[in-house]
Parts: C-alpha cells; sequence; structure tokens
C-alpha cells in the first residue's frame, strides 16, 4: 500500500515512523519546504510544492500512489484543498488527520476571529498597546500597518512587510508555562494572537495568559472540504489506512 502523508506536523511524523516499520506499507512523507531546518519523519522524504492540483494528480499517478493522508497543519487550507480535490479526480481515499482544536476554559478571556484581519481589528479595539503575535512567520504582514508593538515569535524570520515596532523571538517549542508567563511578564504583554492551532506544543501559552487575565484573539481553523472524511488521532488514522490494505 503505497501511500503519500502530506505532513510537516507531529501526528505526520507518528503516523510515519508507525506505518513505515509494517510489512505491506510504503510510506512517503511530503513537507512544504516553508521551515528552514524542519523535523523530519523516519522513510522516504520529498520537500517542496506540487504545483496545485494538477500537479498533485500528475505526482500521485506518476509515482503509484494508492492512498493519501493529509495530515498537514490545520491552516494549511490551500494544500488540504488541493489534496483533496487531486485525489478525488484518480479516485484514491483520501483522510485528513486533524489534532482537535483548543478549547476555551473558565477565566479565558478568548476573542474568536474568522481571520487574519478581523484579527487585527481585534487587537486595534483591545486595550493596552503590546501583542505578543505568535501565527507563525506567514501572515505577519497582515499587522505591519499596525501601531502597536509586537513580540513575533516564530520558527523563521517572517518574509514580506513587518509592523514598524517589534522584537523578532526565533524559538521552536514546546514552552513550559512557566516559561511563558515569564516572557509575557517579562515583555508586559497586554493580548495574545494565536492561531486555533490545537495541540501540546504551544498550549502553555493559553495558561499563562489566562494565569494573567489577558485577552487572547484566536484565529479559527478553515474549514475541510465538503464531506472530507476526518480523524483526529494517529491511531484512527493508523486504523483507516491499515483497513484499505
Amino acid at each position: 500500500m503505497k501511500t503519500l502523508i502530506l505532513g510537516g506536523t507531529r501526528e505526520a511524523r507518528e503516523l510515519a515512523g508507525i506505518a513505515s516499520g509494517e510489512r505491506g506499507f510504503e510510506i512517503v512523507s511530503s513537507l512544504a519546504g516553508r521551515v528552514r531546518d524542519p523535523v523530519l519523519p523516519v522513510g522516504e522524504v520529498r520537500v517542496g510544492g506540487f504545483g496545485g492540483v494538477a500537479g498533485l494528480r500528475e505526482w500521485l499517478a506518476g509515482n503509484g500512489i494508492q492512498a493519501v493522508i493529509d495530515a498537514t497543519h490545520p491552516f494549511a487550507g490551500g494544500m488540504t484543498a488541493n489534496a483533496a480535490a487531486a485525489a478525488a479526480s484518480l479516485g484514491l481515499p483520501v483522510l485528513h488527520l486533524r489534532r482537535p482544536g483548543w478549547t476555551e476554559q473558565s477565566g479565558d478571556d478568548w476573542i474568536r476571529v474568522p481571520d487574519l484581519t478581523t484579527a487585527v481589528a481585534a487587537i486595534e479595539t483591545a486595550a493596552g498597546e503590546r501583542v505578543f503575535l505568535t501565527i507563525g512567520r506567514q501572515g505577519v504582514s497582515a499587522f505591519a500597518e499596525s501601531e502597536r508593538w509586537f513580540l513575533i515569535r516564530a520558527i523563521d524570520p517572517p518574509e514580506g512587510a513587518v509592523p514598524a515596532r517589534y522584537e523578532l523571538l526565533l524559538a521552536r517549542g514546546p514552552f513550559s508555562v512557566a516559561e511563558e508567563s515569564e516572557l509575557l511578564a517579562d515583555r508586559r504583554i497586554d493580548v495574545l494572537v494565536t492561531k486555533d492551532s490545537g495541540g501540546a506544543l504551544t498550549e502553555a501559552k493559553l495558561e499563562a495568559a489566562r494565569g494573567l487575565g489577558l485577552p487572547v484573539v484566536v484565529i479559527e481553523r478553515p474549514t475541510l472540504p465538503e464531506a472530507a472524511r476526518q480523524v483526529e488521532t494517529v491511531a484512527a488514522a493508523w486504523d483507516w489506512l491499515q483497513r484499505l490494505r
């Protein structure tokens, strides 16, 4: 069963590690190549884009792929849509593996917004001048016209326009609650902006913000393609793949 795992997430690496060690499965993991020093999964890896739906369809057919698992970041909406369309055009089974989003807890002050544009508007109306921006390097340019001060944390430096006043912190999680609390207090942060990525890797910032009584602007995930089959755990994805064989 030759399977393409569209990856870049911890779940994708875990699934590749499990499936690559099982007889009867040939796994190819694909990374977008947007992180300079990615954590690589076990087994065969390709890096780079496919060239849209047509390019992905051609690659799937040319490489004898029999199943596709989309385990990309929950905000990789373009790749998710392309995977669904390309697989459907070839009659290939496709599964979307998405970790659950975060759930608001007692004491949280969350402002849920649908996209970056409304996130910018939300911080402009929030009290305070100092913003902790934790959305990765993509999308930072949406905040370039803001007069607020930003602490921008990402694995790699952002490309394109940046706010006039900012500090760049290059770091890769996981982070502890104590570390996040210290960072928020040290930089005198007034509001946190994050994507609803889910998972434990960067969840500590939410607990730290809760403890300090800070508002959090939470950007909601893009929706999956219509009729998409979705699971939330690596175990469920592995069960689906085994049943195809």
